[in-house]
């Protein structure tokens, strides 16, 4: 994937969590304390400036009481239409 498609996805997953955050009646810092991280690495992760590993996706899904599919919704990878097989050697 692009570095632009991790942009994309890193977004999207910042809408996500944003949506389940205020569904949940959090405030960023609220959410930072549930899930055990900081209140900026909140606002990183909303804003899409950074992209979460499978931990802390986990942690904030279980702190806003959703499950982590939904923080995923919307986010589709597909492979480029001209990949084709390759060779070692």
């Amino acid at each position: 994937m692009s570095r632009g498609g991790n942009r994309q996805v890193a977004k999207r997953f910042g809408v996500n969590l944003r949506e389940a955050r205020k569904a949940a009646g959090l405030s960023q810092e609220a959410l930072a304390i549930r899930a055990s991280l900081h209140r900026t690495e909140i606002g990183l992760l909303e804003r899409g400036e950074r992209m979460p590993g499978i931990d802390t996706a986990a942690m904030v899904a279980g702190a806003v009481g959703a499950p982590i599919e939904q923080l995923y919704a919307g986010i589709v990878w597909l492979p480029a239409p001209d990949v084709q097989e390759g060779r070692f050697g």
